[in-house]
């Protein structure tokens, strides 16, 4: 059973950071590409970011570029998002997303919310 998981958010300050992780179960994590969506309240869910297998030249929204990084640990088993210097619109569910043949999976979803 293929499964996503997401951990890592809470309430931060403007101009704080968070570090999300995603895990994945069931099926090589590590061989496929993985990203990031993120979706606020009566908004759409929009691409964050995107890592590939190799981790080389992650490709990121023009809204979170130079500020969030993408990365994955050695084994490829976990896809990391370093969040700096947060906004308020940055306030969201981030979900991790996988395309696995035919089928896209998400995660179930950490909320991040940026508040003073």
């Amino acid at each position: 059973q293929v499964q996503l998981v997401e951990s890592g958010g809470g309430l931060v300050q403007p101009g704080g950071s968070l570090r999300l992780s995603c895990v994945g179960s069931g099926f090589r994590f590590s061989r496929y590409d993985v990203s990031w969506y993120r979706q606020a309240p009566g908004r759409e869910r929009e691409f964050v970011g995107l890592i590939t297998v190799d981790g080389m030249a992650p490709r990121y929204a023009d809204s979170v570029k130079g500020r969030f990084t993408i990365s994955r640990d050695s084994s490829g088993n976990t896809v990391s998002l370093q969040m700096n210097r947060l906004k308020p619109d940055d306030t969201g569910v981030y979900y991790c997303r996988v395309v696995y043949g035919v089928m896209t999976y998400w995660g179930q979803g950490t909320q991040v919310t940026v508040s003073s």
